[in-house]
């Protein structure tokens, strides 16, 4: 786990401040993987540790998938590289013009094909869950979960088995009781979904 911290270090991917998430909670640690992931070989670095348990699982008969999907936009590189890892297609879902997850641009899962979800960061798993919801309306399973970082807080449950490079926690916030909003930080949203300051 050392080893993707450091890398994440290396590539400026992980930042400190006070950041506004997905999840709407806002955090003191915000992990940008995609400065990571910029760098194919740190993505392969980064992932191979993930490649290699999904593979010795499969190969045990405890797992079984036949794609990788990530939700866009944090997920797009990750299934890549995983399907790339695991000689597997890999594809993404990405949000229509109503903020809904769906599958497009060409393409379809088969009713009862394992997906193995990829993500870049695990905090709530909500992106996860919106993208297993659009597969699984159109016939697929949901097998398991990969990330390069979960950073759930106290570890909170998902309804899937989670491989992850590294755990690193942060704390998060609601925002009517964010200590970093009491001490006057300025509040930053680095992330891709659309959300409102303030």
């Amino acid at each position: 786990m050392e080893h993707i911290i450091d890398l994440l270090r290396e590539s400026s991917a992980l930042l400190e401040g006070h950041f506004l998430l997905s999840s709407g909670c806002h955090a003191e640690r915000y992990f940008q993987c995609a400065r990571l992931l910029q760098y194919p070989d740190r993505a392969e670095a980064a992932l191979r540790d993930v490649a290699e348990r999904l593979k010795a699982d499969m190969t045990a008969g405890k797992l079984a998938f036949d794609a990788v999907v990530g939700p866009a936009f944090g997920g797009i590189i990750v299934a890549y590289e995983l399907g790339r890892q695991l000689g597997l297609p890999a594809f993404f879902t990405e949000r229509d013009d109503q903020g809904v997850m769906v599958l497009r641009r060409g393409f379809e899962v088969r009713p009862g094909q394992r997906i193995l979800l990829a993500e870049d960061v695990v905090t709530t798993g909500k992106s996860s869950g919106e993208s297993a919801a659009a597969l699984e309306a159109l016939g697929a399973e949901t097998a398991a979960l990969a990330c390069v970082v979960d950073r759930r807080a106290g570890g909170e449950a998902l309804p899937w088995p989670l491989y992850a490079a590294c755990r690193l926690e942060a704390a998060n916030w609601d925002p009517a009781s964010c200590d970093l909003c009491r001490q006057g930080i300025p509040l930053v949203k680095p992330g891709s979904r659309r959300q409102r300051l303030g």
